[in-house]
């Protein structure tokens, strides 16, 4: 934790993927550590969600770790749950870059990765060595070239290979970097989308791992509504809100101009954290306990994750705030849960 204080101010001069393809290597590095250990928890922050048990309610959202490669650093920094990913079937380079932005005053990432990924072959074999006692989930996309209407095929391929080596599975129908993506949250395409995933779940014999559904902070309220219902009826699992977004709306000037010139992509950090919330707040009204939710997108700190607990999230996940704050944000926000 120390050393990432001591390297933050020179990984922050560099071309932010370089900065995480360093981070990622020296992690690698300090997995291979033999005298690596989780901290101690309280037993008071322990949770139970989808038939699974979590040792904490915070957990590290998808995006960081796409390929599982940091297994063991997660559980040794504490976080309760890791959702690797987004894993497509089939290996893809993600769009060309540059494709990832800082906005360290702000505490705000721009990112248009694409679903780079190497494939859910070779994830899957990494998991096959994934930490005893970590809980991990799998988010899945599909691919940049395959059609929408193909969407399902892709999912089930992934699901296929990753299903049997995490404890739940995320559908990611909300990425606004694989163009169409989106689309597969309306009511006509994801209800088969759904029935399709759940199909192939039984199929497997697999019928008790949790199926979730990350989905976009940018759809309206009726339109909100009418994906819960489809949700609840489908029989899944749950849901997961928020992914990136697109509203530049959430950033003020001069910052926003600066934002802007940068492009496309998807939006996370601080100044997503209200719009989020509300978008949140309005999913559980909607589902009206009838499902479990994990809240994403904002969150940075014991508050905000107090917050979204309070407001009836079953868990909580952080992305953008570890990439400012360093590891030690883990334990801190351990430290404020276990005071509040």
């Amino acid at each position: 934790m120390n050393l990432y204080g001591a390297l933050r101010p020179v990984l922050f001069r560099l071309d932010p993927e370089t900065a995480h393809n360093l981070a990622f290597w020296l992690g690698e590095r300090v997995c291979a550590w033999p005298r690596l250990r989780s901290p101690e928890v309280s037993a008071h922050l322990r949770r139970d969600a989808f038939g699974l048990s979590f040792p904490t309610p915070l957990g590290l959202a998808a995006g960081l770790d796409k390929g599982a490669t940091l297994l063991p650093l997660w559980k040794a920094l504490g976080f309760g749950h890791v959702e690797i990913g987004t894993v497509t079937p089939w290996p893809q380079p993600g769009n060309p870059r540059p494709r990832l932005f800082r906005f360290p005053e702000a505490g705000l990432i721009l990112n248009r990765m694409g679903f780079n990924s190497e494939g859910a072959a070779v994830v899957a074999g990494r998991l096959r060595h994934r930490p005893a006692g970590l809980v991990v989930g799998g988010n899945l996309g599909k691919n940049k070239e395959t059609p929408e209407a193909q969407a399902l095929d892709d999912y089930r391929a992934a699901y296929r290979l990753i299903a049997p080596g995490v404890d739940y599975v995320a559908l990611n129908v909300s990425s606004p970097n694989t163009p169409g993506l989106r689309n597969l949250q309306a009511p006509e395409a994801l209800k088969p989308l759904l029935e399709g995933m759940l199909k192939l779940r039984s199929e497997m014999g697999m019928d008790r791992q949790p199926l979730l559904l990350k989905l976009a902070p940018d759809l309206a309220p009726e339109d909100l509504d009418a994906i819960v219902e489809v949700a609840v009826a489908s029989g899944i699992s749950g849901l997961i809100a928020t992914n990136t977004t697109l509203d530049r709306g959430i950033v003020e000037e001069p910052l926003r101009s600066r934002v802007e010139a940068k492009g496309a992509g998807g939006l996370s950090g601080t100044p997503l954290k209200a719009k989020a919330r509300e978008v949140r707040r309005h999913i559980l009204t909607a589902l009206r306990g009838r499902l479990p939710l994990i809240a994403c997108g904002g969150l940075g700190n014991a508050e905000d994750v107090q917050g979204a607990l309070a407001d009836g999230a079953a868990l909580t996940q952080i992305y953008s705030a570890l990439i400012f704050e360093g590891p030690s944000l883990v334990g801190r926000i351990h430290q404020g849960l276990e005071q509040k």
